[in-house]
């Protein structure tokens, strides 16, 4: 189930679209769910997806490693929240930091390879805490789930090697409160 609060901003359900490409893009215009996550374009295709995703009432979560052109500084940060940017996703705790000095949503990505990683990124969000944190491979087991919620307190995404309903079913069960993904088929799962 989602919790209340920052995910229902950018789901409706245990799935939200990550799209790759201009034509996954459009298709993820006509889903139902209110947020879509941006894994491809460059500043000067911005401007216009932001615009289409506005014309269908569509918050567009950036996935600031992935686009080009942008600085990956505070400058780039505080473009970005001109240009009507809300949410970003992220790797890079300080620009996870300059974005929430801008009043946008803020995902920080990490990925858990082993305990270490998990022992690391726990740490880690004791300094700084993000609306949602965003785990990959989305199949990481129920009691690293489980011990990410008792230590953050925040939400956790999931993302990643989600192929069937099955295997958002099993992150769902597990704890995660929503799955990123970039498989359409996907994308019309209803919690």
């Amino acid at each position: 189930m989602i919790p209340q609060g920052i995910l229902k901003l950018l789901c409706n359900g245990p799935v939200i679209p990550a799209v790759r490409n201009p034509e996954d893009f459009k298709f993820a215009m006509e889903s139902t769910s209110p947020g879509v996550i941006l894994l491809f374009g460059d500043i000067n295709t911005l401007p216009g997806l932001l615009e289409q995703a506005k014309q269908h009432k569509k918050r567009l979560i950036i996935h600031l490693d992935l686009v080009e052109g942008i600085g990956k500084d505070k400058a780039g940060i505080r473009f970005l929240a001109r240009l009507g940017v809300s949410a970003l996703i992220t790797t890079k705790s300080h620009l996870a930091k300059f974005a929430r000095e801008e009043s946008m949503i803020v995902i920080q990505r990490l990925f858990l390879m082993d305990s270490e990683a998990l022992k690391s990124g726990i740490q880690f969000l004791r300094g700084f805490k993000p609306d949602a944190l965003e785990v990959l491979p989305g199949s990481i087991p129920a009691a690293a789930v489980q011990e990410l919620i008792q230590k953050t307190g925040i939400p956790i995404l999931a993302g990643g090697l989600m192929t069937t309903p099955a295997d958002v079913q099993q992150a769902i069960d597990n704890g995660i409160c929503a799955v990123s993904t970039s498989r359409r088929a996907l994308w019309t799962i209803k919690g």
